[in-house]
């Protein structure tokens, strides 16, 4: 592991690899190997595909020696792992929850493909919260993910394990999904620059839904440019994905230009929210700083209907999660509780054992919510609110290029402390308007907070369309910040963490139901009764009450 080419950025890999000075091979095996030495310490893998990763970087050397270097894509020989909500041919796709333990994926995400086709070598799967609803990668049913800066705190959700293996050095680049803030605020807790574009510059083809409306993919990476290359391979119009866009960008061409002349909009109402971490709020304003002395200018502006996106958000989020997690009804597919006579009793064993917590508690809301009587109170309402919210933003930008806000109230958070659904859920206050309304956003690291010594991330807000814009912004601030290090307990040269070396299952080996991460079928193991979840349900309509208000 001496290389440590995981630590590297996705320029650097490439210039090396076609200046000869190592093979993708070299590459490839060091990754892996890396991968399996560290991940103990914080489970980011769930699987690995170690076929896949030696014949993508054996194509790549082939193409080098016969001379063919100049056509090689932008990731060419750049360790990368996808969060395991993205189908890929042959590996277990389980968005870490027992009813999908045993599926192996018939096909591959388009995101997932794009990353390959740019010559990235993909190194396997990575743990999220159950089906994405989360923000700790506390309700994995595969075990939580640890944050490398400190095991005993989270890595943020829903894309935490994606999060975690950049921060460790385990990959390069990774994909995550946001729904909510679930690229952004876990690239916060890690100390990432983490990217949730447009909705509709990826496609979400291959990718298993939580929001269809809300749902976009996007990169983690420790540099702006690296982000950016992603970008480049990701973008762009699938016709398997209808709500996907033609998006002819090239995100790094203006990463040089600097912020001159650029209007940074930064929001009164946000720096002034409840629950806000002075150590947060000192370094967005420290930003705010930052950018003005390098030629910005900044502009307050309002977005009065933001304080709504919470609640609307929990009226859309829910419903959407509710239709999209039908299809796991145990007869198609997903696990399938056996011994029952008739078929409502095995509809409902099989969705009970096959669900956590958080996911049955969002079924019944989303049940609920959707339920005739209740449909025109709430979910009208909150689909005013997202107009409203997405007029605000439209207007903002009339007066500036970007807005600069928090990412999340606070740092990193240890295991167990946030147990309420409710003050779990405000981990995302600050993220959740931008998915609603459509917008890109992305978390920018900016150092490491004066009280807890974590990393805190300031987030950059983009037009519709316009996510150059916030990169540009990002980039400037790198100059001030540098590039994000990996965690120092992992930084090449470090010892090795206690429990590092892991004995993760590889795709090629792999038996369905048996050897991924968490052990054998714990049916009701440290899962709360049924009687628990309708309780949890109407606090959180409680919540999703204000949308009607708003509207």
């Amino acid at each position: 592991m001496a290389q440590n080419f995981s630590c590297l950025g996705a320029a650097e890999l490439r210039r090396g690899l076609l200046a000869k000075e190592y093979s993708a091979t070299d590459v490839a095996r060091d990754a892996l190997s890396r991968v399996r030495a560290l991940d103990g310490a914080v489970h980011a893998f769930l699987e690995t595909t170690e076929e896949l990763a030696l014949s993508q970087a054996a194509a790549l050397d082939a193409a080098v020696a016969q001379g063919r270097g100049s056509e090689l894509g932008p990731l060419a020989g750049v360790p990368v792992a996808f969060k395991d909500n993205m189908n890929l041919t042959g590996t277990h796709t389980t968005c870490s929850s027992n009813m999908l333990r045993n599926y192996v994926s018939p096909y591959t995400a388009t995101c997932v493909q794009r990353m390959l086709d740019a010559g990235a070598l993909g190194l396997g799967k990575l743990n999220m919260d159950e089906f994405a609803f989360g923000s700790s990668t506390e309700t994995s049913a595969f075990g939580p993910t640890c944050n490398p800066w400190d095991v005993e705190r989270v890595p943020g959700g829903s894309s935490g394990g994606s999060a975690a293996a950049v921060a460790a050095g385990l990959a390069c680049v990774t994909l995550g999904s946001d729904t909510g803030g679930s690229i952004r605020q876990p690239g916060s807790f890690c100390g990432l620059v983490a990217v949730k574009p447009t909705y509709g510059v990826v496609s979400r083809y291959g990718v298993v839904a939580f929001g269809s409306s809300l749902d976009q993919v996007g990169p983690f990476a420790r540099s702006v440019e690296d982000a950016a290359l992603a970008m480049n391979a990701l973008a762009g119009r699938d016709p398997l994905d209808c709500t996907s866009q033609a998006v002819d960008t090239d995100f790094t061409a203006n990463l040089a230009e600097g912020v001159r002349g650029m209007r940074v909009g930064v929001v009164p109402a946000f720096m002034e929210a409840q629950g806000l971490a002075p150590e947060v709020k000192a370094k967005v304003q420290e930003a705010a700083d930052h950018l003005r002395k390098l030629g910005a200018e900044i502009v307050e502006v309002d977005l009065p209907n933001a304080q709504a996106a919470m609640s609307a958000y929990y009226v859309l989020g829910p419903c959407e999660a509710f239709s999209n997690l039908a299809r796991f009804d145990s007869v198609r597919y997903g696990y399938c509780d056996p011994g029952h006579a008739d078929l409502g009793a095995q509809y409902e064993a099989s969705r009970h054992r096959g669900f956590g917590l958080e996911a049955r508690r969002r079924i019944m809301l989303g049940s609920y919510l959707l339920s005739s009587g209740v449909y025109e109170t709430y979910y009208y309402p909150a689909q005013q609110v997202r107009t409203l919210i997405t007029q605000d933003y439209a207007r903002a930008y009339e007066q500036v290029d970007v807005i600069l806000a928090p990412v999340a109230p606070r740092t990193a958070f240890r295991f167990g402390e946030v147990t309420d659904p409710t003050s779990m859920y405000l981990s995302d206050m600050f993220t959740i308007s931008i998915n609603i309304a459509g917008n890109g956003g992305m978390s920018m690291p900016v150092g490491l907070g004066a009280d807890t010594g974590l990393p805190v991330g300031v987030q950059l807000i983009a037009p519709q369309f316009k996510d150059e814009n916030m990169l540009r912004a990002a980039a400037a601030l790198e100059t001030v910040y540098g590039p994000a290090p990996v965690a120092p307990a992992f930084a090449p040269g470090a010892a090795a963490p206690f429990g590092a070396e892991a004995d993760i299952p590889d795709a090629a080996q792999a038996v369905p139901g048996v050897d991924l991460p968490g052990g054998p079928w714990q049916q009701d193991a440290g899962v709360a009764g049924d009687q628990d979840v309708p309780g949890d349900a109407r606090g959180q309509i409680a919540v999703a009450e204000g949308a009607a208000e708003q509207a």
